[in-house]
C-alpha cells in the first residue's frame, strides 16, 4: 500500500518513520501542500495524508480520485479544509485523528494566558539586556478570575481541569453539555452570558458554518472592558478585522493566538527573510498586548507520536476494508 504525505516537515518524517515498522506501508513524503496544483503528485497512491492547511476542495478531490486515491487521512482533528460531502459523493473515504493530546493544546492555552497576564515574554527580553526594572511588568492573578470556555470537548475539559487548580471560576458553553465539566466545577450558561461575564475567554470549538466568526463586532461589544481572548482552535472563529478594531479601542486588553484566519500562507514555514504582505497580521504583531504562536499548541512529542500511530493505523485498517471509528462517514 502506498501513502503520500503532503506538507511534511522533518518532525513528521521522524515520527512516521519511528512508527512505520508495524505497518506494511510504502510512504513518500512531499514538502508541498496539497491543493489543485499539486494533487497530481498523488497519482498511483492509495491514500494521501494531509494537515490543517492543505486544501481538499472539489477540484483537488477530483484529481485525487482520477489518480487512484481511495482514502484521505487527516493527521489532525479538524476537517474544515476538506469538502467532506463531495468526497462522500465521489466515493473517497475520509478519516482523521480525533484526539492526539488534549493536554498539549490545553497546556499551551494556559501558557498563553500566563504569558500575557504576567508578561513573561517582555521580562525575558529585558533581562537579556540586563534590565531588571519591574516597571511595566505588573500582571494579574488568574486566581478568582472568571474564565469562559467555549467548547467543552476533550481540550476544553483539559483546560477546565488546569484552571480549576488555579482557583478560577469556570463558565462554559457547548450545545453538548459534559458531566465531566460539571464535576470539575464548570457551570454551563448561555453564550451571551459567558461573553458578558468572563474576564478571560478561551475558544475550543471546531470551525463550521455555525461557529465561523463567532467572535465579531457584536459579540465583542458584550465583553468586559480589558478582556483577555485566547484562540488555540481555528482562526476562522475570529473575525480578525473586528478583533483588530477592538484592540485599537482598548476593548480587548489581551489577545493570545495560536491560529490565524489566513495562516495557510504563513504558519509552519520560515519566512524570516521574506516580506509578509498580510497587513492585518502585521498590524496584530505591533500591539504590545498581543501574543501569537504559529499553530504550536499540538506540538509535543506525545502528540506527534499519537498522530503518527493513529494515522498509520487508520490507513491500513480502512484500506483493508475495516473500521477504526475515526472515519467521517
Amino acid at each position: 500500500m502506498k501513502l503520500a504525505v503532503f506538507n511534511s516537515k522533518s518532525y513528521d518524517k521522524t515520527f512516521f518513520t519511528q512508527n512505520l515498522t508495524a505497518y506494511p506501508l510504502d510512504i513518500t513524503y512531499f514538502d508541498v501542500s496539497l491543493n489543485q496544483q499539486t494533487a497530481e503528485l498523488a497519482a498511483g497512491f492509495s491514500a494521501v495524508c494531509i494537515f490543517v492547511n492543505d486544501i481538499a476542495d472539489k477540484t483537488t478531490l477530483d484529481i485525487l480520485k482520477a489518480g487512484g486515491t481511495e482514502l484521505i487521512a487527516l493527521r489532525c482533528a479538524g476537517f474544515n479544509n476538506v469538502d467532506v460531502q463531495y468526497a462522500k459523493q465521489i466515493g473517497l473515504k475520509i478519516c482523521r485523528v480525533p484526539e492526539y493530546s488534549p493536554e498539549a493544546v490545553a497546556e499551551h492555552t494556559v501558557g498563553l494566558m500566563l504569558t500575557l497576564s504576567r508578561k513573561f515574554h517582555k521580562a525575558y527580553n529585558r533581562v537579556k539586556e540586563d534590565n531588571f526594572s519591574l516597571v511595566g511588568l505588573m500582571g494579574f492573578n488568574l486566581h478568582n478570575k472568571t474564565v469562559g470556555i467555549i467548547g467543552t470537548g476533550k481540550i476544553g475539559l483539559a483546560v477546565a481541569k488546569i484552571l480549576t487548580g488555579f482557583g478560577c471560576k469556570l463558565l462554559c458553553y457547548d450545545p453538548n453539555q459534559s458531566e465531566q465539566i460539571k464535576a470539575v466545577g464548570g457551570r454551563y450558561v448561555e453564550l451571551d452570558q459567558l461573553i458578558a461575564q468572563s474576564d478571560i475567554i478561551s475558544l475550543h470549538c471546531p470551525l463550521m458554518p455555525q461557529t465561523q466568526y463567532l467572535i465579531n463586532h457584536a459579540s465583542i461589544d458584550k465583553m468586559k472592558p480589558n478582556v483577555m481572548l485566547i484562540n488555540t482552535s481555528r482562526g476562522g472563529l475570529l473575525k480578525t478585522d473586528d478583533v483588530l478594531q477592538a484592540l485599537k479601542q482598548k476593548k480587548i486588553g489581551y489577545l493570545g493566538l495560536d491560529v490565524y484566519e489566513l495562516e495557510a500562507n504563513l504558519f509552519f514555514e520560515d519566512l524570516s527573510t521574506e516580506i509578509i504582505d498580510d497587513d492585518i497580521f502585521q498590524r496584530l504583531l505591533t500591539f504590545p498586548n498581543v501574543l501569537v504562536t504559529g499553530h504550536q499548541g499540538f506540538f509535543t512529542e506525545e502528540a506527534l507520536n499519537c498522530i503518527a500511530q493513529t494515522t498509520l493505523n487508520n490507513v491500513i485498517t480502512i484500506l483493508n476494508g475495516e473500521k477504526t471509528g475515526n472515519e467521517l462517514f
